[in-house]
Formats: C-alpha cells, structure tokens, sequence
C-alpha cells in the first residue's frame, strides 16, 4: 500500500468525508437532529422491551445509559459499514473518469460517521447527568474502543465495498449481517450474560470488545470487558483489516471496468 500516495490526496478524502455528511442530511427537516433522535427512540424502545418486560439485568446500571453506551460504537460501526460498503457504487461517475487512490472512498466514509458521534457524546453527558452516573478518569479511555469501533468498521468496508462493485448482491446482504450482529453483540443486554461456553466464539466479534469498553469506561468495574476476549476481538479486526487492504488493492484496477 503506498502510503504516500494516500496522504497526497489527504485533502480529497477529506472533501469526499464533508460531501457524506452534508448529503446524509441534505433535504431533510430536521437534519443534524436525526443524529440525536435515532438512538434516543432506539434507547427507549430497547429499555421498554428488554428493560422492563423481558426485565434483563442492567447489573445495577440505569438501563438507559447501559444502552445508550453501547449503541454508540455499534451505530458508529453498523452506519459506516452500511456507507462504506455501497461507496464505490456511490461514486462510480468518479471513478470511470479520474484517477485518485481508490481506498480513499470507503475510508472517508468511515470519518464521515465521526460527526454523529461527537453528537451523540453530548447526549451520553446528558443522560449521565440525569441518571446522576459519576463522571470518572475511565472515560478519557473512550478513544481507545472508538478506536477499535472504527478499524471494525473500516476493515468491514473494504471487503464489502470491493465486494459490493462486482457482487450487487451485498447491498442486500450488509443490511441482514449488521441487524443479525446487534443481537450477536452485546447492544442490548450485558456482555456479562454470555455463557462461558460461548467465550471462544463471542472473542471472533470484532465489534463486542468496543461495546464493553463503552459501558465500562461509562459505568464502571460491573461492566469491565474480558481482556482475553477484547485483545482476541482487536487480533480479528487487524486480520480483516490487512487482508481486506490487500483485497481490495488487488481489485482496485478493475473498478473502472466493472463499476
């Protein structure tokens, strides 16, 4: 991978990041507050059905913020893989007609996703501050497991992306893996409620670790993620990483002829 290459079109990636989030709320009412809405209903549905009529344990945490905590890496994750995974099709006119390093596109996706986060941070202090949750040096952590949220999310991209330009069939598989994986994934109930004889698996979730770093940094030692399982997580993740680049590197050539 020629990493210089990369950073002379540091600036179009950027461009190409900004054009994702002002199209995301282009012709839309309530533009930006669509980046608060959505997990907020999302959080209240989830705390009603499982919080209190499936009445899961929140290990003594406000279910609200347990799962708010988690949606934050999983819609980071789930909405960047989404975009990044139909990207190349998106920007086909572009691709046919100018040559520029074509990684840039899954991966502006990605940092385009960075916006709603920031939004959805403030809405986390707020509901810290209603729930009255302490606010704790654990939280300067955060950009550890959003970290690992964003490779998962890049490494999925390029594999779909690439994927997505001779294959149409992923635009319908990528919706159906990311709805299965909220389940899959500690979203909507404690990591602590997997059964140990399911750990080996659950560790191939490169998305899980994030999670439960999420809801430890924000409400404590109930929710420390299993180290073990989170650095297994992480190896996953740099394996897709590293072979999803070298995938879509040696594909790249024919985009322009297949797109």
């Amino acid at each position: 991978m020629n990493f210089a290459e990369l950073w002379d079109y540091r600036e179009l990636f950027l461009f190409l990041a900004w054009r994702d989030i002002l199209v995301r709320y282009k012709q839309t009412y309530l533009g930006v507050a669509w980046a608060v809405l959505q997990p907020l209903l999302m959080v209240a549905t989830i705390t009603v059905v499982f919080g209190r009529m499936a009445r899961l344990s929140s290990e003594g945490a406000p279910y609200a913020v347990m799962t708010f905590a988690a949606l934050m890496p999983w819609l980071l994750f789930a909405n960047t893989t989404n975009a990044g995974s139909a990207s190349l099709v998106a920007a086909a006119g572009m691709i046919s007609k100018v040559y520029f390093p074509r990684l840039i596109i899954p991966a502006s996706a990605v940092l385009g996703g960075l916006l709603d986060f920031l939004v959805w941070t403030v809405v986390l202090g707020v509901l810290m501050w209603i729930y009255k949750v302490e606010f704790t040096a654990r939280l300067l952590l955060l950009p550890v497991f959003l970290a690992a949220a964003l490779l998962a999310a890049l490494a999925a991209g390029l594999w779909l992306s690439a994927l997505h330009v001779k294959y149409r069939d992923v635009k319908y598989v990528t919706p159906f893996l990311l709805q299965l994986g909220a389940f899959l994934s500690p979203v909507y109930y404690p990591a602590g409620l997997v059964p140990a004889r399911w750990l080996g698996c659950y560790s191939l979730n490169p998305i899980a670790g994030a999670i439960a770093g999420f809801r430890w940094c924000v409400l404590g030692p109930q929710f420390e993620p299993r180290w073990p399982e989170f650095w297994g997580g992480l190896g996953i993740t740099c394996f897709l990483l590293v072979s999803g680049a070298v995938f879509f590197r040696s594909t790249e050539r024919t985009f322009a002829d297949v797109i």
